[in-house]
């Protein structure tokens, strides 16, 4: 079998991320998603001597990655985005200067049969991110009920036949014969899916939604997002990349609310609380990267910018996104 460290990793947006986060080349800088280190290598490249990049990843493969960075600017950590608040300050950072958060599942992870990500191989239906800790997607539909599973392939796939789909898995396990494999996960869905839009294939659902599931990727995303607002300093970014539309909805929805001005309506005569964030951008991917990288079609990059609370005040609902 081949070497989980060899599978290869086409960074989404590189370019276009680096030019949107980097605003202080002296600054500090957290890749929160450091997965292979595209993102990282290339902010490494453009940061100055006095700069600094700090490396979050949960998959301890991806953190070994991060070896043959010999740079005294960079450090890794074995950690997750969502514990950015209590993480940055033990590190002796107080604010910071850009966020770039690539979202969902690598390519060595999709890639490798191992880690149970895929449909396209057969391997142990594990899912899980950081395979250290945490249940895996077979367990979670060992133990989880008809119910359970329904809505969380409904909710996080986005699923319409979610109901059929956690019948005949519920079904399989009370004879006896639970699915332990992607292979036995994919064929059961293509049974109890009757009719699939264009040429998808009929397990893709079921499969995202249960690996956002077991990661908890979306409650790590908000996570991720409302500390990153505090720590970012006035005229620092925040980069997201997202894949589907779950993360996206997510950060849209999170710029525009942290891009209005408020009332608090139980205190009428309060002064409004300041917007703190400004959106910038969305960004897709072009027709040359999509040639080269067709992962790169679902991407979506938004940028925002920290504004100065005091000086934001009067330029409420400014930059929605």
């Amino acid at each position: 079998m081949q070497r989980a460290d060899t599978w290869q990793h086409t960074t989404v947006l590189l370019a276009e991320a680096i030019e949107a986060l980097l605003t202080s080349p002296d600054g500090v800088y957290v890749d929160g998603t450091f997965g292979r280190g595209g993102h990282s290598r290339a902010l490494l490249a453009r940061l100055a001597p006095a700069g600094r990049l700090i490396a979050l990843d949960r998959d301890p493969q991806a953190v070994a990655a991060a070896a043959d960075i010999a740079d005294p600017r960079f450090s890794i950590h074995h950690a997750r985005f969502g514990e950015l608040a209590a993480l940055l300050p033990a590190l002796g950072v107080a604010q910071i200067a850009g966020l770039l958060l690539d979202l969902g599942v690598s390519s060595p992870q999709i890639d490798d049969p191992a880690r149970g990500f895929s449909f396209r191989f057969d391997g142990p239906l594990d899912m899980r991110m950081d395979p250290t800790r945490g249940e895996s997607a077979a367990e979670f539909l060992q133990r989880a009920d008809e119910r359970q599973i329904a809505e969380v392939i409904r909710d996080h796939g986005e699923e319409r036949f979610a109901v059929p789909i956690a019948k005949a898995l519920v079904a399989r396990r009370e004879g006896g014969n639970p699915v332990r494999t992607t292979r036995e996960l994919s064929e059961l869905v293509a049974r109890a899916v009757k009719t699939r839009e264009g040429s998808q294939d009929p397990a893709t659902r079921t499969f995202q939604g249960l690996r956002i599931h077991v990661n908890a990727e979306l409650e790590e995303l908000e996570q991720g997002l409302n500390a990153a607002v505090d720590l970012l300093q006035p005229g620092g970014r925040l980069v997201v990349i997202s894949f589907h539309s779950l993360e996206d909805r997510i950060v849209k929805s999170f710029i525009a609310r942290e891009s209005r001005s408020e009332v608090d309506r139980r205190v009428p005569f309060a002064p409004e609380r300041a917007h703190r964030l400004r959106a910038l951008a969305r960004v897709r991917a072009g027709e040359a990267e999509l040639r080269a990288n067709p992962r790169a079609r679902s991407a979506v990059m938004r940028v925002a910018e920290r504004t100065d609370a005091a000086a934001a005040a009067p330029a409420a609902g400014r930059g929605r996104a």
